[in-house]
């Protein structure tokens, strides 16, 4: 399944604040899921196994790292046999870096909103606008984003332009 989706990353000192303003506007709660995110050596993009409590998938996107709304197109498959799977990527691939999480997953309509704690980074807000089927458009995506950046109160300066993998890598 292809993806267009455009997702905001930002550092978050009070989730508490986040995670009331989610509920004053009746966000559906999915859960919390300790997510292992195994990213792969490929030679283009980023392909990551997720392996969850709630989510299961393998995830293929390219994305430019930069602050600010920025546009992924993924490929993403759900992961029926994640161990099995990571077995097998194991034996094919190399490990690039290993991501380890509780992830707090919300949504409104189209748009996810997740609270993570991130082992050896700290706290961060992501907000994903998702268009599955191609009826959202990428201008749309972008006003969406940009309304939930400004009701959480995220300023520019907690904006985070990479992926919690080029972080742990150093990048």
């Amino acid at each position: 399944m292809s993806i267009l989706n455009i997702e905001i990353k930002a550092r978050c000192d009070q989730p508490d604040h986040i995670r009331k303003i989610l509920r004053e506007h009746n966000a559906d709660f999915k859960g919390t899921d300790h997510q292992i995110d195994t990213y792969f050596e490929v030679p283009e993009g980023r392909l990551k196994l997720r392996q969850g409590t709630i989510e299961n998938n393998l995830i293929f996107y390219k994305r430019d790292n930069q602050s600010g709304p920025k546009a992924s197109n993924i490929d993403l498959v759900p992961a029926e046999h994640p161990e099995e799977l990571h077995a097998l990527l194991d034996n094919a691939l190399d490990t690039k870096v290993i991501v380890d999480k509780q992830r707090e997953i919300y949504f409104i309509e189209n748009v996810k909103f997740h609270i993570d704690e991130v082992k050896k980074l700290g706290n961060f807000v992501e907000i994903e606008a998702i268009d599955e089927d191609g009826t959202i458009g990428r201008e749309r995506l972008q006003e969406q984003c940009e309304k939930y950046l400004r009701l959480f109160g995220i300023t520019d300066d907690q904006l985070i332009a990479h992926s919690y993998s080029d972080m742990l890598l150093g990048n």
